[in-house]
């Protein structure tokens, strides 16, 4: 049994016998790898399958707390209560129609046809033909050169965000964009580093060009390259997170930071955008120096993602589903974006509505003087961006919504707030 393993059942079973209690926090990850005489990437692997199952929460800034769901939510009430959510405007989910699940079954169970493969663990940097198969994608899309080697895969963004900051100085300073990059910025107040936003003297600046805010906004290509120059004369760290950049539709292409930077952009992209929020595969490209440090402590990584998830990835890439998974989708969530746009001008002509850059989300700015409580009492699952001086600021993405009740969840998004006058 891996160590990893024996701390997820040790601390799952405190949580499940009331020695921890809903609400109690969780030992920190460094604290726990000196209680349990165990790395920090051990911790980190357990501390990811509790979450992922249920057991703790993280909290950004704050570290990691007993979910409540374990002892006074039994499944079919939580079930209910994600039933009592009719309409989700937060971006959250995938429109179903987006997805070709009968494909994708089938290069599963091709994947599972494979059991030699599945006989053996994953390498830490993740399978080798994934890798290869990435690395010639975002060669050809992105235009992001660079070998197999240098590529991590992991199960999200997060996980990958932990590997990095095992590699970096921890007495660096490091800048987000705003305060809505919250996974980030907690996993890097974890390990210890001095967190700004908006701070171009930082030693380490994350960025995501094609989603700089929850606004949708994109960098545009005379900013790109002013922080590429900034950051070579100041010797800083970019890290690049593509997010959304495959989505770009009313915007002119823009080259990614890697490609016009000089060695020192770290490259993050991910899958779950572009196939299903469960299929959680994320890559980072590593620069020439993180990578040389990676392979000599190699030994204390473990992969995150699944091997037949990553197998199946492989040879979906590789037959060009991804690319026509990208036009497909891209045009769906932007025509949708578009029609729920129009749906709401119409029901709420006096509220200031415009559609952000990627074309993804709606900015909504409208009176309001109740709590924003009101909108999932109506079912309503939304992103409030600002409250204050009764007014709100709403970021909307429709794209979950299934097409034919797009009039009817505009409806009731416009009921909502026409009543509190």
């Amino acid at each position: 049994m891996k160590k990893y393993t024996k701390l997820y059942n040790l601390v799952k079973n405190m949580i499940l016998t009331g020695e921890l209690q809903p609400g109690d926090k969780v030992p920190s990850v460094r604290k726990a790898a000196k209680m349990y005489n165990v790395s920090l990437t051990t911790v980190q692997s357990a501390y990811f399958e509790l979450c992922a199952d249920g057991y703790i929460i993280a909290h950004s800034k704050s570290g990691y707390f007993v979910s409540s769901i374990v002892h006074h939510q039994p499944a079919e009430e939580y079930k209910n209560e994600q039933n009592n959510v009719r309409y989700d405007l937060s971006g959250g989910i995938a429109d179903p129609e987006s997805f070709d699940f009968s494909l994708w079954q089938r290069y599963i169970k091709s994947a599972l046809r494979q059991s030699d493969r599945l006989l053996s663990y994953s390498q830490p940097k993740g399978e080798y033909d994934l890798r290869s198969a990435i690395a010639q994608y975002i060669k050809e899309k992105r235009n992001v050169i660079t070998s197999p080697d240098r590529i991590i895969i992991g199960a999200g963004v997060q996980p990958l965000l932990h590997i990095l900051c095992s590699l970096l100085d921890k007495n660096l300073c490091v800048s987000f964009p705003d305060k809505s990059f919250a996974l980030g910025m907690g996993v890097f107040s974890d390990y210890g580093f001095d967190i700004h936003t908006r701070d171009k003297d930082a030693d380490v600046i994350y960025v995501s060009p094609s989603h700089m805010t929850r606004w949708g906004d994109v960098m545009p290509i005379k900013r790109r390259l002013e922080l590429v120059d900034y950051s070579q004369k100041h010797h800083s760290l970019v890290i690049e997170d593509d997010y959304e950049n495959e989505f770009l539709y009313n915007v002119k292409p823009t080259p990614s930071l890697y490609a016009l930077g000089k060695g020192n952009i770290i490259y993050i992209g991910s899958f779950s955008a572009m196939l299903l929020p469960g299929i959680r595969i994320s890559f980072m490209v590593l620069t020439k120096e993180l990578t040389e440090k990676y392979n000599q402590n190699a030994f204390r990584y473990a992969q995150t993602a699944g091997k037949t998830e990553q197998i199946a990835l492989c040879s979906y890439i590789r037959d060009g589903h991804i690319r026509s998974q990208t036009r497909k989708i891209r045009r769906l969530y932007s025509a949708k974006t578009k029609t729920f746009a129009g749906m709401l001008q119409q029901l709420l002509p006096n509220a200031e509505i415009e559609i952000g850059e990627n074309t993804l989300q709606i900015i909504l700015a409208t009176e309001w003087n109740r709590s924003p409580t009101e909108f999932e009492k109506a079912g309503l699952r939304v992103f409030t961006e600002k409250y204050q001086n009764n007014r709100i600021t709403l970021v909307l993405s429709p794209s979950g919504i299934p097409n034919g009740e797009l009039e009817q969840a505009a409806q009731i998004l416009a009921d909502v707030i026409l009543s509190h006058k």
